[in-house]
């Protein structure tokens, strides 16, 4: 049973600020450049209270975290952020350019609060591990802000798309509902060009009719793991702090529309329909350095142990093989493949089933069948000596979203070998979710990522 809640939203006031220059990208996703971009976008930017730049003299008494509190403190005083007058739902699209292509999507949810399960419940399912050093940091955040600045993004599947007909109508429509979507309260279109547009909902039946919808769904994680499993713990520290017993799993009320039963037991999330149009996963490749004496060459001769190797020769101009060159051949490649590019060639990988399969013992065919499993497995642990722990310690390993970029890492000299791999499919990942499996951490890359800013969830 998956229960929801409207809330009253800490907003930004469009009056005082400019939106487009407050809001951000998730935390987990800006690098350093675009956090000094933020703060210089404008002092009211949320990059300040998500993910605070450290100074050399911090303490316990004065850090990151208490610069975060102060700064949401100060915003709310000084009327930069205003809490609505009443409980809402949020109406939330995205419309963009699929990476690589020419091809516009849009992708439709809601924006609600979402009560916090253990996934032992099997109400909410993850479908990635996690790192525990990101989970340290948010929780020292969510203690300090007592707030939820950024939404979890949630999947859940209804064939009949009766939420998003409650909140955007029917297309082409001429009743209430249709013809409101055509207004949103606020439009902003971010630095890669996607529009996104929000709807504030506040009639109570509708609220209640969405809610309904939403009571007997399966909610899978696509976004947002670190964040979920904190404020899971989070809520358990408040509980037993409060003598609150969470088996019960009772709500309050309020002006008719249910509520949680304490603020720290439910989360802001963007729910999404898996049957509707619009969701697109990218790969995330690996690169890995640090390696000792690592040769390309021998790499690509010990790799024929497991995997069929074909060197994707230089072009007959002695150029490089060009990345869009190396992307086709790994699309075009039939089944588990993956692109292994050194400064001593690039090689195209493509497993022998019966060497393989010893290295896959124990796992489940949907396990094996993906190409991040076989390259964590056979690859980075059997060929490269990177055990599990080392992985997850990040210590060899970077997770990277643009092609590009690994490719340049490897010919700068900062990582031995790159390793372009293709995505995961929707399918792959709601047939490991549900039965409670997991892939390895970063296995999907959910494009685009949802605003942080646009609404916020406060404890206090």
């Amino acid at each position: 049973m998956a229960r929801l809640y409207p809330f009253r939203a800490l907003r930004y006031d469009p009056t005082r600020v400019a939106l487009q220059d407050v809001v951000t990208q998730p935390y987990d996703k800006i690098s350093p450049a675009m956090q000094d971009r933020y703060y210089e976008a404008s002092p009211y930017n949320l990059i300040r209270v998500i993910l605070g730049k450290t100074k050399p003299r911090d303490n316990d008494a004065e850090n990151v975290y208490t610069r975060a509190a102060h700064t949401l403190h100060e915003w709310r005083s000084e009327g930069i952020l205003t809490e609505e007058n009443e409980p809402a739902l949020y109406g939330y699209t995205q419309t963009y350019v699929v990476p690589g292509t020419e091809e516009i999507r849009e992708r439709r949810g809601f924006i609600a609060l979402g009560h916090l399960y253990d996934y032992a419940e099997q109400v909410v399912y993850r479908h990635e591990q996690t790192f525990p050093k990101h989970k340290s940091d948010r929780l020292a955040l969510f203690k300090a802000t007592r707030a939820y600045c950024e939404q979890i993004y949630m999947l859940y599947a209804d064939p009949t798309f009766t939420a998003e007909k409650l909140i955007f109508g029917i297309p082409g429509g001429t009743d209430a509902q249709s013809e409101a979507a055509k207004y949103p309260d606020l439009e902003i279109t971010d630095e890669y060009g996607v529009i996104h547009r929000v709807w504030k909902l506040t009639e109570p039946e509708l609220i209640r009719k969405v809610l309904a919808v939403m009571d007997d769904k399966k909610l899978i994680i696509a976004d947002g793991h670190h964040r979920y499993e904190t404020s899971t713990t989070y809520m358990h520290e408040r509980a037993d702090e409060l003598g609150i017993d969470l088996s019960k799993g009772s709500d309050a009320v309020e002006g008719g529309l249910p509520t949680p039963a304490f603020p720290e037991a439910a989360m802001m999330m963007t729910f999404v329909n898996t049957e509707a149009p619009g969701i697109t996963i990218l790969p995330t490749h690996r690169v890995v350095f640090g390696l000792n004496d690592f040769s390309g060459t021998a790499f690509a001769e010990a790799a024929r142990t497991y995997f069929n190797v074909t060197e994707i020769p230089h072009t007959t101009d002695g150029h490089l093989p060009g990345l869009r060159t190396l992307l086709q051949r790994l699309e075009d490649t039939a089944g588990v493949a993956f692109i292994a590019a050194t400064r001593d060639g690039d090689f195209l990988l493509s497993p022998l089933a019966d060497k393989v399969a010893p290295a896959l013992a124990g796992l489940s065919p949907r396990q094996q069948a993906l190409d991040v499993v076989q390259l964590h497995k056979v690859v980075l642990e059997k060929l490269l000596g990177l055990n599990e722990d080392t992985v997850r310690a990040g210590s060899h390993v970077r997770y990277v979203r643009e092609a590009t970029d690994a490719l340049q890492q490897v010919g700068a000299g900062n990582a031995d070998v790159a390793f372009l791999i293709k995505p995961v499919t929707l399918q792959q990942m709601t047939d490991i979710s549900l039965n409670l499996e997991v892939m390895p951490q970063k296995s999907t890359d959910f494009y685009p990522k949802l605003l942080s800013g646009l609404a916020m969830y406060t404890l206090d």
